[in-house]
């Protein structure tokens, strides 16, 4: 045995027992980029890192996206996409096919976490339409400018804002030691699906649950300017960096989120690179973490 390697593990575990000792108990929303999930290692990794959360005693809730998914089975089947502000458009055609590729995805994803835990830990995948856990609304020009960004310029069809969360299912799904796994579709009264962006689902689901931690698993190392990664963002600085064009394109909704979070009572948030093995646990338990902590 490397006596050396074996020392330096004994104090990676002591550096992390008060990590482990803070959190447990804990909500972590964690979501993840559909992008991240076509490489098979990471996505082996990803599993890895929430299956641990769950044996020390956090509560993760993963939402997942699936936009590369979505388009590529789209032109397989002969239909153009078609954005406005970043967003797709989505006609009913479309949303039947949003609907295939995100519960492929999920049910994946879901796969994946079993599989690692050996049946020890187990995920259970939902979109909105189970128990009414999303319920939503056709996004609208108001609720966008509320947030602070930026309104489509044209009609979306049905991509949807999040009106509601059934917090009681999820705190059902919790209790029974099960980690949630949430694609982003939601349902309105009358039965319709809409199209939600991940990302503002995972606030959401944040907000309502008022968890300890929301972390976005993105495909860059957190938020950079020329100097590099921003290891803490304050407020002031972030909406600074927004007006001057220094933090601009997909970067943007995710800081806005992530401040809305915040005021809403979730503890922290983090932006890091999910391209990155084990990346959640080099963030959270260790002291110089790996990528962007936004805090008020």
């Amino acid at each position: 045995m490397n006596t050396l390697k074996a020392k330096d593990k004994v104090k990676v575990l002591y550096e992390a027992l008060p990590y482990i000792r803070e959190f447990f108990g804990k909500v972590f929303v964690v979501k993840v980029g559909g992008s991240l999930m076509k490489d098979e290692s990471l996505l082996l990794s990803f599993a890895r890192d929430v299956t641990l959360l769950k044996f020390i005693g956090i509560k993760p809730v993963v939402v997942h996206g699936g936009g590369m998914k979505i388009s590529s089975l789209l032109e397989r089947l002969g239909i153009e996409s078609h954005f406005s502000g970043g967003m797709r458009i989505t006609t009913p055609e479309v949303m039947e096919v949003v609907e295939m590729a995100l519960c492929k995805i999920n049910k994946d994803l879901v796969s994946r976490i079993n599989t690692v835990s050996g049946g020890n830990v187990l995920a259970v995948g939902l979109t909105g339409k189970d128990g009414n856990l999303i319920l939503a609304k056709k996004l609208s020009r108001s609720y966008y400018t509320s947030l602070g960004l930026k309104p489509p310029e044209r009609d979306l069809g049905f991509v949807g804002e999040v009106k509601s969360i059934n917090t009681k299912l999820l705190d059902l799904i919790l209790r029974e030691n099960l980690i949630p796994v949430l694609a982003p579709v939601g349902v309105d009264e009358e039965g319709n699906s809409y199209n939600i962006n991940a990302d503002l689902l995972a606030y959401e689901v944040a907000k309502y649950l008022r968890a300890e931690k929301l972390i976005f698993l993105t495909d860059t190392e957190g938020v950079k300017l020329r100097d590099g990664v921003i290891s803490t963002l304050k407020e002031e600085e972030a909406l600074k960096l927004i007006k001057e064009g220094k933090i601009r394109g997909g970067m943007i909704p995710k800081v806005r989120f992530s401040l809305l979070s915040l005021k809403a009572g979730v503890r922290k948030v983090h932006i890091i690179d999910g391209r990155r093995p084990s990346s959640i646990l080099l963030e959270i338990f260790t002291r110089e973490g790996i990528g962007t902590e936004i805090v008020l």
